[in-house]
Formats: C-alpha cells, structure tokens, sequence
C-alpha cells in the first residue's frame, strides 16, 4: 500500500568554519575529521534524538576518493560515534552535492521510508584536488565541438558565460568587492554564530635544534577567506587566469576551500516523538542540464524549475544563497532572472567565504535556515551551478 506523502522538517543545521585550501587552518586536517565535527554538531542540537531513530547519512562530497573516499558518509558516521545501525552513503553532484544530499535525505522521510535522516557535505581541496589525483577523460568527449565542453575548466566556462552574457570585468570585480564587504560586515555583526560550529586546530612544527616537536592548538570559529583589505583598486591590477584576454581572476572567482557541514531531517511524528523543534521546512528541489560549456548559467533553469513545484512566485522567496562560483555566472544569473540584488548573499557568497565543492551545499543550506529564522522570513532558495553543465536549486520555508 503506498504511503501518504509527508513533510521532511530541518531540525539542525550546522557547519565548520570554511578554511582556505593549502594554507589555511585547515590543511593539514583530515576532511573525514571535518565531517565527524559537523556531524557530531548537529547531534548536539538536538539532545532528545534518539541516534537509533536515525536511518541514513547521506554526504555530498565532489571528489570521493584518496582522504574522503571509501564511502566518507559511513566512515563518518562510525568516527562520529553513531550506533552502528546507522548507514552512510556518498553523492556527487559536484558544486551539488550537498544540496543533493539534503535532496534525497528529504526524499525519503516524505515517502514514508525513514523518520530521520542525516543530510551531510565534506571537502578537503587541500588535501584532494579539484579535479582529483588522477583524472582521465574520454578521448570521445574530444571527437566533436559538441562534447568538448565537458573537458572545459571551470574559469574557461566562466569566460564564455562573460562573453556571451555581456559581463564586463568592473562589473565582476565590484560584484567580488561586494562580496568580502558583505562577509566582514556579517562576520562583525555575529551573524554566523549560530550557524558555525567552532572547531580546534592543531599545528606541528619541529624544532630542528632539539628535536623537540612543538604542538599548538587554536580554536577557530570564523570563515578565513574574507578579507577587509580587498578594494576595486587592487582586483583590477590582478591577471586574468583562465584566458589572455579575459575578464576572470582569482580576485573574481570562488575560493578554494576546506570544511563541512551536516542537517538533521525528521517527519512530524519523529518531531512530535522526540520533542525537536523545527527550524524550516524542506519544499522543493530542481536540477537541470545545461550546455557544458556554459556551465555557469544552470540556475537559470533550475530556479523556475524548482519555484514551479514549490507552485511560489520568485518575489515570494525573501532570500537567495547563489553560490559565487564566478561573479560573471552570478551576474548572468541575476540579470537573466532579475533577481532581486538585495535578496542575494545578503551575508556574501563564495567568493569571499569559500567554495568546498561538495560541502557548499550543506555549508550553505546552514547560513540559510539560520538567516530565515534570524530574520524572520518565509521563503529561502539555495542554489549553485554545477560543473560539465548543471544547476541545482532548494527551496526552505522557516517554520
């Protein structure tokens, strides 16, 4: 017999600070220990969960293999110290991946198949590479013009969608200033207290004179990519990275990034059963495919997408988490759409708090669900493009 469709509630909503790969605070931290942080985290929000109730993790993680793969999520949950009844499964959805992960945590609590579910997202670009260790394209996608676009970098796309879309390079580079501008004023404010959990860094160094090694811990609490210090005077002495005659830099793009983030999903019984109080409400999810090569354009199609079987309006969402890949691909996104500029990343987006591939999703959905509740408000869209030619789009409703 089949079963009455339920609501899927956000009852935690958490993540680790986002750290700069490679030389920020979390370089030398295991992305599986970043996960275990942000797990354990949600846990603690809701102290009258029983752990047993909870049937499922779900990761997004967008490059699952040497430190975050053998299936991360599973890995987690046992590291996390959850009964070990509890399952665990990785998804990839690239830039998605957590959105997607959330997807189909709330997926299953609203056909009936599981009370409570853990939504997760982890990536360590310090530890594995954007494209990974050891990546090998199909000669096919080389064969004709209409494939190639799936071996595209990333700034290459951002550089046709710049072009093709009419985006000048001051606009990027006020769009970025922005950015940084929006994160220092949030972060002065404590805006993203409730949404971050602190987590404890530890440093090695060797004396080479004793022998001795010298440990220090820190606690950081705070996203390491915003910086005061950025003007429109120096984005624009910087190159352009991806093409010689091009608009996008490092100044007007995303950061790469460490960190993780995790949501804890429950039905109305599980709720009433275990006393939690929820904060939003699952709505809808869109994906969509785009032409690869203009990968940056996806929520141009999966935000109507997403919005029709919400069956709302755009006005009607009060406030958009557009993930900052590229200024240009936000930008287009934006004028395409016509979203509102004051409804997006009110709180700055990737380009100054960082991109962690597949913990975004999570990391993001967090900032989110804490803005709605923080603020007041009823609806909030969180979407993303997503490389090789895709767009995700969610939408919460605070509760």
């Amino acid at each position: 017999m089949a079963k009455q469709i339920q609501e899927a509630y956000i009852v935690a909503a958490t993540r680790t600070p986002i750290g700069r790969s490679h030389r920020g605070f979390f370089r030398n931290m295991r992305p599986d220990d970043l996960l275990v942080k942000a797990l354990q985290a949600a846990l603690a929000q809701v102290p009258s969960l029983d752990p047993k109730a909870i049937e499922d993790i779900i990761c997004g993680c967008a490059i699952p293999e040497g430190p975050q793969g053998l299936n991360i999520a599973r890995i987690g949950a046992v590291l996390a110290g959850l009964p070990t009844s509890v399952g665990g499964i990785t998804v990839n959805r690239f830039c998605a991946s957590g959105l997607s992960a959330i997807q189909m945590a709330a997926d299953r609590i609203r056909v009936g198949e599981a009370e409570v579910m853990i939504a997760a997202g982890v990536e360590s670009m310090s530890m594995v590479p954007m494209s990974g260790n050891s990546p090998s394209l199909s000669p096919s996608m080389f064969v004709n013009d209409e494939n190639i676009g799936i071996a595209y970098g990333m700034g290459l796309t951002a550089e046709k969608v710049a072009q093709q879309w009419k985006v000048s390079r001051d606009a990027q580079d006020q769009f970025a200033l922005a950015s940084h501008q929006k994160a220092i004023a949030a972060q002065q404010a404590g805006a993203f207290a409730a949404e971050i959990t602190p987590v404890e860094v530890t440093d090695r160094s060797a004396n080479l004179d004793t022998g001795e090694v010298i440990t220090k811990s820190r606690i950081v609490s705070l996203d390491e990519g915003p910086r005061p210090d950025t003007s429109i005077e120096g984005l624009a002495k910087l190159k352009t990275v991806f093409a010689a005659r091009g608009s996008v830099t490092a100044g007007n793009s995303s950061q790469t990034s460490d960190g993780a983030g995790a949501l804890i999903l429950a039905s109305e019984n599980a709720v009433k059963k275990f006393g939690l109080k929820p904060l939003a409400r699952f709505v809808s999810y869109a994906a969509r495919g785009v032409p690869p090569h203009l990968m940056g354009i996806g929520p141009i199609e999966a935000i109507p997408a997403a919005l029709g079987y919400a069956g709302i309006a755009q006005d009607d969402i009060d406030w958009f988490e557009l993930n900052e890949a590229f200024a240009a691909q936000s930008l287009a996104v934006m004028n395409t759409l016509g979203l509102n500029p004051s409804k997006v990343n009110p709180m700055g987006g990737a380009i100054a708090l960082g991109h962690p591939l597949g913990a975004t999703g999570a990391a993001r959905a967090a900032t989110l669900i804490h803005a709605l509740q923080r603020n007041q408000l009823k609806y909030g869209m969180l979407t993303m493009c997503v490389g090789m030619g895709q767009g995700a789009a969610g939408i919460f409703e605070r509760v």
